[in-house]
């Protein structure tokens, strides 16, 4: 009895060490992390991206593109939200992004019920869940427990997936984030909400690698609709959806759309044309002899695991009491 008490104690010990090991190295984060802290976190983001979606539909999708661009720059420690020169709010691709102000607002809110609690990490990663849910999506536990990053710099956003990418530079930057080819297939999706301006494809459709013709894996029915929408010489910042007939939605029409040729951007209808991907595509489908997959299931498992990329935690990093201040 003394013996198995030793030894139980022994584990106990053991068990205790490995935890706060754990949290002395900063890794990790947990559903449920501000529940004593902030209770009320996550209604308060909820809400400031309700309000703000309905002032600005762009931020919905804007704000799940803000998490992804955050996440692939040195981790999700919202760095992109930083405001000043040379910051990755101010990189080309960024430009585009809406949806700051919805950070801002939850930030304000949060600091006034539980100040210098919550971070602008954390308030990011919920925002792009309730950007997906609002949209129509499937909700998801969101792990918590961020710090936010000292260092925006807009010279670091040069390796964030990019409209004209191959396959297997897709592959390569993704799997540089820990992340799968379906995680790939999967994170892309979230395109299925949004739209991108015609001078980040409207290439495809004109002179396409000095062919003098469209890029062939746009089909040839889906081609006059978007030249009528992106006129050769025509407005660039022109937005198109990303998913046609289904802009809004949060759906898996997106993969439908690619198998048909009506993928927008280059690197999206890749996706389709290369058997890498395809594959995964196809079994968001439901392809017959290929086990099926559910993308809203899958969406929210590949978030958490984006989500968890390079993090700052426990003594890294810091709590911004403003999530834009200056870098």
């Amino acid at each position: 009895m003394e013996v198995f008490s030793l030894n139980k104690i022994t584990i106990l010990l053991f068990l205790l060490l490995a935890t706060l090991t754990t949290l002395a190295l900063g890794q990790g984060t947990r559903v449920g992390f501000y529940r004593t802290t902030c209770p009320r976190v996550e209604s308060i983001v909820r809400s400031a991206v309700q309000s703000g979606v309905r002032s600005n539909p762009r931020a919905g999708p804007g704000l799940l593109r803000m998490f992804f661009h955050d996440c692939f720059v040195n981790g999700c420690d919202a760095s992109i939200l930083i405001d000043g020169s040379s910051t990755e709010k101010t990189a080309v691709p960024n430009i585009p992004i809406r949806g700051f102000e919805v950070i801002d607002a939850a930030k304000t809110q949060l600091e006034a019920a539980c100040p210098g609690v919550v971070s602008c990490a954390d308030i990011l990663a919920l925002a792009a869940r309730d950007s997906v849910v609002l949209s129509g999506g499937t909700s998801w536990g969101v792990p918590t427990g961020r710090r936010d990053g000292l260092v925006s710099q807009a010279s670091d956003t040069a390796n964030l997936p990019a409209f004209n990418d191959p396959i297997s530079v897709q592959i390569r930057k993704f799997a540089d984030k820990g992340l799968n080819t379906q995680d790939l297939v999967t994170l892309v999706g979230g395109h299925t909400i949004g739209t991108a301006s015609c001078a980040v494809f409207s290439y495809r459709l004109y002179n396409f690698n000095n062919t003098n013709g469209p890029d062939p894996d746009i089909n040839q029915a889906f081609l006059p609709q978007l030249r009528a929408l992106c006129p050769n010489g025509g407005d660039g910042s022109r937005r198109v959806g990303l998913d046609t007939g289904s802009v809004n939605s949060f759906d898996n029409s997106y993969y439908a759309n690619l198998r048909n040729g009506r993928g927008v951007l280059e690197s999206d209808a890749k996706l389709w044309s290369d058997p890498t991907t395809q594959r995964f595509v196809q079994r968001f489908l439901g392809v017959r002899g290929l086990p099926g997959m559910r993308f809203d299931v899958e969406f929210g498992r590949s978030m958490v695991k984006m989500g968890n990329t390079d993090l700052k935690v426990g003594s890294q990093g810091e709590i911004r009491r403003v999530c834009t201040a200056t870098n």
